[in-house]
């Protein structure tokens, strides 16, 4: 799991309840706004490129068969478990109960604050011993077509792997006690040594190894070295918060004295994501049992074995990049900030904080979509064509992040419309749209892993992942303009036109780089990749930045002038 957000006093929010937000303005609340974004922005991007790193030393280590295979499902599996039983429940309904108890009463909140954590400190020791009982069965249900050594392995994997389940449901909780006392930064920070630590174990794995290693042939000591240095980089994580939440006050103290009314009000409020959630990772489920089973077979018609699951999940890496960057920043600063005005009854306010995040996301998410669709084989070849991954299992990871690249946009912006209901203690509407849209991607993954050569099944599950959010943001629009009265869709939209038109010269350079590189050299090796994508990505961003400023796109300034400023010696 990456980043959690938390750490860092936020400019504006002492301002008042409101955070200090202007209720109507772009300029005044997009600046606050992305003050808040920028201090967790620069923390999220030192994470996610040493996360980067991170991945790409383990595909150079493992490569990307059957072993590597086996540790990312099983890697997986802790993540799908805690967004299964906790991960939505904290964004949609524990967040905005901690901010609603603190504008009740201070005093009361922090004892709040108190029986929640004990609460969940117990929940996830219990959960965590279950699930790593549960070990054959997680990976029976994801990695079916898993048989002899690959299952053992993966099985074992999954041993190692799973405790750090409670390690994330802690340090969830507390980057969420940190974000509602206005502190945005030591959680987006704290991935970093996830991160050293398993680019250390990756490279300690390759150093050791020579040559591809598969799940018969890897000793106990290799197994070792992968299982706990992977886990111990999460418990690394957690740990790191800890000084943090001290210095903004908190001291966990054991109560479960929670008064009348408090239990129930969570349990009917995660009553529904709750089923949101179950939806969406059944979802993840079939698609990963899918992948998993196309890689198995592809190996066995000797096609390879880089077709499978791996491919899917490194390139969803990839994918969530600016989302995480961008989209991620803004929701965290935004989602105490509208549960505050749905609480206040402040709907104007709430709608102009949603706009403004909405087309601040936007300025960087839409032209690193367009990146990733034009210079993606660069971008894999840079990544991960080195050690045991070739240039042509690359080039498989970049046509999977192609398709992701497609619903970047839609994505984002469906994600950030939920937390619009989740503000206002709605968790029912996110779960019934929710269950639209997977079983749209149920649908669309089935089709392809049926209909596909199995060479393009998992680029196919790919573009079933783009139609459904596209499905999703669609429906998800129509409901919640109903809800709010309209949800400024006039400016939203007039400023994605504007972004769309700004982005094609971009596209343009982009295209004419890769097309002129892959004539004079070979773009599957490593230098020309990544002169070609230097000079695509910057030439191209110029262009976009000037083209934006012709459009007078009013949010690229704003971008530009927040971030500046956040440079040291500004």
């Amino acid at each position: 799991m990456d980043a959690v957000p938390g750490g860092g006093d936020v400019p504006g929010e002492a301002a008042g309840p409101a955070g200090g937000d202007g209720a109507k303005g772009g300029g005044a609340e997009g600046g606050g706004l992305l003050r808040s974004g920028a201090i967790m922005a620069v923390g999220t991007l030192v994470s996610r490129v040493t996360g980067f790193l991170r991945t790409a030393v383990i595909v150079a280590a493992l490569g990307t068969g059957m072993l590597a295979n086996a540790y990312n499902t099983a890697n997986t599996i802790p993540n799908q478990i805690y967004d299964l039983l906790l991960g939505g429940i904290l964004v949609s309904v524990i967040v905005p109960l901690l901010v609603r108890a603190k504008e009740r009463d201070p005093e009361y909140g922090e004892q709040y604050e108190q029986r929640v954590f004990t609460l969940a400190v117990i929940g996830l020791g219990v959960l965590t011993v279950v699930a790593v009982l549960c070990a054959p069965l997680f990976i029976d249900i994801l990695a079916g077509s898993y048989t002899g050594d690959q299952r053992d392995v993966a099985i074992l994997f999954a041993r190692f792997f799973l405790p750090q389940l409670f390690f994330y449901g802690v340090g969830a909780f507390a980057g969420a006690i940190l974000n509602t006392r206005g502190s945005f930064g030591a959680p987006m920070w704290a991935p970093v040594l996830n991160n050293i630590v398993v680019i250390a174990v990756g490279g300690a794995f390759l150093a050791i190894t020579a040559g591809p290693v598969s799940p018969s042939g890897i000793t106990d000591g290799q197994l070792m070295l992968l299982s706990l240095g992977t886990t111990g980089g999460i418990v690394l994580q957690t740990v790191a918060l800890w000084p943090s939440l001290r210095r903004v006050g908190f001291r966990w103290r054991f109560r479960l004295n929670f008064r009348r009314g408090e239990i129930s009000e969570v349990v009917r409020l995660a009553g529904w994501t709750l089923v949101y959630v179950v939806a969406t990772q059944t979802a993840l489920a079939v698609v990963t049992a899918l992948a998993n089973r196309a890689g198995n077979l592809a190996a066995d018609e000797g096609i390879g074995e880089g077709y499978g699951y791996t491919p899917y999940f490194n390139a969803y890496q990839l994918f969530q990049l600016p989302y995480a960057i961008v989209g991620v920043s803004v929701i965290t600063a935004l989602l105490p900030r509208m549960s505050r005005f749905a609480a206040e009854g402040r709907i104007e306010d709430l709608r102009a904080a949603f706009s403004t995040g909405l087309r601040l996301s936007s300025v960087i998410i839409m032209p690193a979509a367009a990146l990733m669709l034009v210079l993606g084989p660069e971008i894999t070849t840079v990544l991960f064509a080195h050690g045991n991954t070739s240039a042509d299992d690359a080039l498989v990871i970049a046509r999977v992040m192609q398709m992701f690249a497609i619903a970047l946009v839609p994505f984002s912006i469906y994600q950030l419309m939920l937390r619009v209901f989740y503000a206002h203690g709605d968790t029912r509407t996110p779960a019934l749209i929710g269950i639209v849209s997977v079983t749209t991607n149920i649908i669309l993954a089935f089709t392809a892993s049926t209909v596909l050569p199995v060479e393009w099944i998992v680029v196919g599950i790919a573009g079933g992942f783009a139609l459904t959010n596209v499905v999703g943001t669609f429906t998800c629009w129509v409901v919640l303009r109903l809800k709010l009265g309209g949800i400024d869709g006039r400016r939203i939209v007039g400023g994605h036109l504007k972004l769309l038109v700004a982005i094609w010269p971009l596209v343009g350079f982009a295209y004419a780089a890769h097309t002129v590189a892959d004539a004079v050299s070979d773009t599957s090796t490593l230098m020309p990749a990544l002169v070609t994508l230097v000079v695509g990505s910057a030439g191209g961003g110029l262009l976009y930045l000037v083209f934006a400023k012709l459009m007078r796109v009013d949010e690229v300034q704003t971008a530009i002038s927040t971030f500046a400023g956040k440079i040291p010696g500004r």
